[in-house]
């Protein structure tokens, strides 16, 4: 038997950034007014099917989001929630953290004893892109109750 020793995985930063600016404009379409703090956003998709977009904090350059959806069908540990700060100056949206993994990290080493992908971060905001673009379809035809 021979050992392989294996390549450190390496984020790809240009589609990186495509991603996540892609999702900082997603964002602002989703989101009338993305600068006041404790505003919420609740959309329905369908009776069974609702997200929330709520604003926690806000400054000069950046606004931190909380995404999250809630079903009345399946458990509730399968219900996505994940944690955005946006960069106005820079015009990204970059996911902070997703299903309770705190500050993801560019990549992890595989395996790990949390069973993370190499790519766990890149994946996440591909994952976000995926969600706002099925909010932004589905927004097409409901209004958003702000409160």
């Amino acid at each position: 038997m021979s050992d392989v020793l294996q390549k450190k995985y390496v984020p790809k930063v240009a589609s990186m950034h495509k991603v996540c600016e892609f999702n900082y404009g997603r964002l602002l379409r989703l989101l009338p007014d993305c600068d006041t703090e404790d505003l919420e956003y609740q959309f329905e998709i369908s009776p069974a099917l609702q997200y929330t977009i709520k604003i926690i904090e806000c400054s000069r350059y950046t606004s931190t989001i909380e995404m999250s959806q809630k079903s009345h069908v399946g458990f509730e540990f399968l219900q996505p929630i994940v944690q955005v700060r946006l960069y106005h100056d820079a015009q990204m949206a970059e996911v902070l953290q997703a299903q309770n993994i705190g500050s993801l990290k560019p990549s992890y080493q595989y395996p790990n004893i949390k069973m993370y992908q190499k790519n766990e971060k890149e994946m996440v905001n591909l994952f976000l892109a995926e969600w706002l673009q099925f909010c932004l379809s589905q927004n097409n035809q409901k209004q958003a109750i702000t409160r």
